[in-house]
């Protein structure tokens, strides 16, 4: 295992195990409101701290990139960013939801080299290395074979923050869910991604990420043979947050299908 992986293994199971031991007391969790529908807890603050402690004894140059904003950043000529969301589905945990991850990704100017995501409930590590496949607690992942939308099975997720998107995600949803098998929306995109990668979705669409709720599944779809690009076709999902992901057929029914009918609104 690659260094710079090896510290993101260890920062995701340290967080982890911080999560799980504080479910049996969400109920008298700090919870703070950021936003429409966006929360964060004190659990969000202390592993996302736990995490860049880590990586800081072991890189204290390294640049950090976290949704809570915590830590110190780094040097900023420094080329490795580490891009993290210490709990990805803080809405699910704050209700005892059991579907959250932690996500880690790593950035050499700006490729993404290495990925972690880390369901600490199951114990089931996704990783990933640039050139060097995916991996699902050290066993190779592929996504899956799957030729189309007829019979597939997608994951999303609702544009809860901005309703501003609802139309133009409403539209998405019912012109791919006459094709689909069925569609599934857990609450967590990084894990979402991580299931496109190991087969358990054959495909993904959601509109409005983040950075760090994807930078590390982008790269466990790549490696694992799939395909990632926003609502163009492009590649510029990092920047605008609108993803489509999964098997090389099953992206490319999803983009044919939906592009078209809203290209004009993401504008």
């Amino acid at each position: 295992m690659h260094p710079l992986l090896n510290i993101a293994v260890r920062a995701a199971r340290s967080a982890g195990n911080l999560i799980v031991r504080s479910l049996d007391r969400v109920d008298h969790l700090e919870v703070t409101v950021k936003g429409r529908n966006d929360f964060v807890s004190d659990v969000d603050r202390r592993a996302e701290q736990e995490i860049i402690n880590i990586i800081h004894k072991a890189y204290p140059d390294h640049q950090i990139l976290a949704e809570e904003g915590t830590g110190q950043a780094g040097k900023k000529e420094e080329d490795i960013v580490w891009i993290i969301d210490p709990l990805d589905g803080t809405t699910n945990f704050l209700h005892s939801f059991p579907q959250f991850s932690i996500s880690i990704g790593i950035k050499h100017r700006d490729w993404l080299q290495h990925a972690v995501v880390y369901d600490p409930l199951r114990q089931e590590l996704f990783t990933a290395s640039r050139g060097n496949g995916a991996h699902l607690n050290d066993r190779r992942i592929r996504v899956s074979r799957q030729k189309g939308l007829e019979g597939a099975l997608l994951g999303t997720g609702f544009p809860f923050k901005k309703h501003q998107y609802l139309d133009c995600y409403l539209t998405t949803f019912r012109a791919l869910f006459q094709y689909a098998s069925d569609i599934r929306r857990p609450g967590s995109a990084a894990l979402d991604l991580a299931y496109v990668a190991a087969g358990r979705l054959d495909g993904f669409w959601e509109l409005d990420l983040a950075q760090w709720d994807i930078a590390a599944g982008v790269l466990l779809i790549q490696e694992s043979g799939g395909i990632v690009t926003d609502f163009a076709g492009g590649h510029d999902f990092l920047t605008t947050g609108h993803v489509i992901a999964g098997n090389p057929a099953v992206h490319k029914a999803i983009l044919q299908t939906i592009q078209p009918l809203i290209i004009d609104d993401l504008r």
